[in-house]
């Protein structure tokens, strides 16, 4: 079982350091494992379905031994008028036990934007921003229920061979 050390209370966008980030990367990256716990085993794409709640949509963008990128996002409507919001990537690095949003997807543009391209704000402030607000959702996420499970099929042959 993955723990999760809280934030502390005293931390908010004026207080925002490197060290505090890093921290909440780590927190992001323990909540995302308690929504998907199985990430190895997961399909590429896969919807959390729970009672009285949005359908949480997962894709899994890129899988490298020690990183995995994500897509989260509930989506609204469908066919051409589907609209997705939020919708979040998200990069896990496994070995460093973080999770970091590091683009969202632009409705004005149509685009998907790296965090560090909005204008007039500081990487610091713009990355506290945004995964400060991916630690509020992934806990509203949990809170409500969702989790992402692995899809088995029953099996295709006895797992016992029956000849023994």
């Amino acid at each position: 079982m993955i723990l999760e050390r809280p934030l502390p209370i005293h931390l908010n966008a004026r207080q925002a350091s490197f060290a505090a980030l890093m921290e909440m990367y780590e927190s992001n990256y323990l909540r995302l494992r308690r929504l998907c716990p199985d990430l190895d085993a997961l399909a590429d794409e896969q919807v959390s379905r729970v009672a009285g709640a949005s359908d949480l949509h997962l894709a899994v963008l890129e899988r490298t031994p020690y990183t995995t990128t994500l897509r989260l996002t509930y989506e609204f409507g469908s066919g051409e008028r589907t609209r997705r919001q939020p919708d979040l990537s998200i990069r896990m690095f496994h070995d460093a036990r973080q999770a970091e949003g590091v683009g969202r997807y632009c409705r004005r543009t149509g685009q998907d934007l790296r965090l560090e391209m909005r204008a007039g704000v500081s990487g610091l402030a713009c990355r506290w921003r945004h995964n400060r607000f991916l630690f509020k959702w992934l806990g509203f996420c949990l809170t409500q229920g969702h989790h992402f499970r692995v899809l088995t099929a029953p099996p295709s042959r006895p797992l016992v061979d029956p000849l023994i």
